[in-house]
């Protein structure tokens, strides 16, 4: 049956608003990344360059990497996962949702000891330093000491001085690090331990002290496209592996890689 000349119009019509939708609908996908809530500041500050010169939006949802490997495993559709730590990465591994071609090891930290206002410098954290008492009745502000990775290292770091059964009673728990960093900066926990980047990026804050790498596992974070990996997802990690993304990062005091 021959078509109406209306209905062909019609016909033609939609297929010229679908073949001009998908290209739209593509390049304003974007990537969605899902990284490490000690990652805020610098990748902040290295996304927009990356979408300047690629233009695609680049959204980043910070948390703790236990709950965005969580939210991955229900399946959020993030197209990047930035991890603080390996374990929560190989767990994704294992369960084929990342792309294992594109894993990389990122970059690296330190745990510090932090404190608000005016306090005394220890230097090197020891055993025979009287943490409980420097805390003087406070809380000592963590990260989930069993969940996430920076609380991880530090109750490792605490053990191996043989300092966590004296202090374990002071420990304010918080989600993610940067929560742990503002109940020091706002005077809610005399200390806390964070991040050696996590430092550099609050005025209100001082080192108080530092934690020798041999006292807790390797602070490392790994980068992974979700399975199927995107273009965007790819082209967003080899921007993070670029000397301006390096020197943000080298500036905000992580280590990189074979540094």
């Amino acid at each position: 049956m021959l078509l109406s000349r209306a209905r062909r119009v019609l016909i033609a019509a939609l297929v010229l608003v679908g073949s001009l939708q998908g290209p739209l609908r593509a390049e304003a996908e974007g990537v969605l990344v899902f990284a490490a809530a000690s990652l805020k500041t610098a990748l902040d500050e290295i996304a927009p360059a990356f979408e300047q010169q690629s233009g695609q939006e680049v959204t980043i949802s910070y948390a703790a990497s236990s709950v965005l490997a969580r939210q991955i495993q229900l399946g959020a559709p993030a197209d990047l996962f930035i991890s603080a730590n390996a374990d929560w990465m190989d767990v994704l591994q294992e369960q084929g949702l990342i792309d294992e071609a594109s894993r990389v090891d990122l970059l690296g930290n330190g745990l510090v000891l932090i404190a608000g206002g005016d306090a005394i410098t220890i230097g090197e954290m020891r055993p025979e330093v009287d943490l409980q008492a420097a805390l003087d009745g406070g809380h000592l502000a963590m990260a989930l000491v069993d969940a996430v990775p920076a609380g991880i290292y530090g109750k490792a770091a605490l053990q191996s001085l043989g300092q966590w059964s004296r202090v374990q009673n002071q420990v304010a728990q918080t989600d993610n690090v940067r929560a742990a960093l503002a109940l020091v900066a706002t005077g809610a926990a005399p200390l806390g331990i964070v991040y050696r980047s996590d430092a550099k990026v609050e005025d209100r804050v001082q080192v108080v002290a530092t934690f020798s790498p041999d006292l807790h596992p390797p602070i490392i974070y790994p980068a992974a496209a979700i399975l199927p990996p995107s273009a965007g997802a790819k082209a967003f990690l080899a921007h993070l592996n670029s000397e301006a993304a390096r020197l943000v990062f080298a500036e905000q005091g992580f280590a990189l890689p074979g540094g």
